[in-house]
Parts: structure tokens; sequence; C-alpha cells
């Protein structure tokens, strides 16, 4: 129960890597307040949580909107009277695409939800995140970090949240409020799942995908979940600026 008492925003909550956070904080005796635009599936994450015995709170919340992010924050401390950790991980991955085939207009909306969103996280919940020298957790890829084929509007502003958890540790270090990112590879999610059914053989592009990680599979939504839960907890209290990449190896295929 290494985050009782504390209480987490996790945009993007409802489904994926968030719901994985999710249900991972609740277990771990955190109040969870999942953020999502999807109300039906917000609801039934909500539901989840609260009938397995933890305390949810499900916010409908467009994270591009700056009076929604601002609502959201209001909204969870009204609710469960503080603020301790701030998960940024709401966000997309377009189809692959080369920058000629990217408009402006759609590389600004990535832009807006990928990395404006993050800002607006950052900045919104720090006046409270002071007062329980609380923690940021942002929501990058590492793609960020060695980048992808036909994807340069995603690894630009997943690359961008890096550099705003590097400038916000150092900004923040001396309020006691700690900002990491975490890089994920591969996971087993449902927008990984719908890219699979596009697919002629939607088994054999997930086997594929499996196999780019040499521990021989992706991850597991539970299994980020419990990195940010690391991260949100006492027992990271000495990291800050940092990014952690749960990847099962996956960076190191270039010897391949």
């Amino acid at each position: 129960m290494k985050l009782k008492g504390k209480t987490a925003i996790i945009t993007g909550g409802s489904k994926g890597i968030g719901l994985g956070c999710a249900k991972v904080f609740a277990s771990h005796g955190c109040n969870v307040v999942i953020a999502s635009t999807g109300v039906e599936h917000g609801r039934i994450a909500e539901a989840g949580l609260r009938d397995a015995g933890f305390d949810a709170l499900f916010v409908r919340c467009d994270v591009r909107r700056e009076n929604e992010m601002k609502d959201l924050v209001a909204k969870t401390v009204e609710h469960f009277g503080k603020l301790d950790c701030m998960v940024n991980n709401a966000g997309w991955h377009p189809p692959a695409m080369s920058i000629q085939e990217t408009s402006i207009e759609d590389y600004e909306n990535l832009l807006r939800l990928n990395l404006t969103s993050t800002f607006m996280g950052c900045k919104f919940a720090l006046p409270e995140l002071i007062k329980t020298r609380g923690s940021i957790i942002n929501m990058s890829s590492e793609v960020a970090l060695i980048g992808q084929a036909a994807a340069p509007g995603y690894v630009s502003t997943k690359a961008g949240q890096i550099g705003l958890t590097r400038a916000l540790a150092l900004d923040l270090a001396p309020q006691g409020v700690r900002v990491n990112a975490v890089a994920p590879a591969g996971v087993m999610t449902p927008l990984m799942e719908e890219w699979a059914n596009t697919q002629y053989d939607p088994k054999a592009a997930l086997d594929m995908v499996d196999s780019w990680h040499p521990l021989g599979r992706m991850a597991t939504i539970e299994e980020i979940g419990e990195v940010c839960a690391f991260l949100a907890s006492a027992e990271a209290g000495f990291l800050t600026g940092q990014v952690i990449c749960p990847d099962g190896g996956a960076a190191l295929g270039y010897r391949r």
C-alpha cells in the first residue's frame, strides 16, 4: 500500500496504459481520478474500481481544452481534498505517414493532444502538488529517444514531453515536486489491437511487434502502471528529471 492516502489524476485513464495505471495505483491504496473524453469507458472504469473496493472518480475531460483541465484539478481537490500525483498519459499515435503526408493542421492538432495537454496538466496541477510535495509523471515513448520511421509528428511531440520533464524537474525541485517521464516500447493496448486489425493478418502483426522485444513480448498495461506507481511513491523520493524505459530490451535491438 505504498500509495495509501494519496490522490492521483490519470488522464486518458479509461483505457490502455491509463487504465493500467488506475488499477495499479488503486491497488496500492491511492484515490484515483480517471480523466477521459469517453464517458462510457470512463464510467465503466470508475465502476470497476469502486466494485473492487477502491476510491475512484471519473471526470469527463478533453485534455486539449484549458478550461476542462482547470476543472479537472478543481473537481479532484473538491472530491478528495488534495492532489499528490499528476499522470499526464492521454495521447495518440496516428497512422504511419511521412512529413510530406502530414498536414500542418494535423501536426498542430497532435501537438495539442500529446504535448500542450501535458504542459497544461503540469501547470494547473502544480499549485496543489506544491502543497503535498507531490510528483508529476509524463507518459512519453521510447521512440522519443531512438526515433521511429514514418512518425515525425508523434516522435517530436513525445520528445517534447521529455524536454518538458527535465526542465520542470529543475524548476520544481526547490519546492519538493518531482517530475519524471516513462517511455515504454510496445504495450498491449486497445490502440495496438486496433492497429493490428487493420493488417492482413492481425495475429502475425502482433507477433511481429512482440518479436521486437528481446523478452519476446510487449508489456502489459499493468506493468507500465507499476513503473508509474513506483515513481509516485516515496520509494522514488530521490528520482527527478529521469526517463524510465520499460521496453523489454527493445532499444538494444539496433544490434540486430
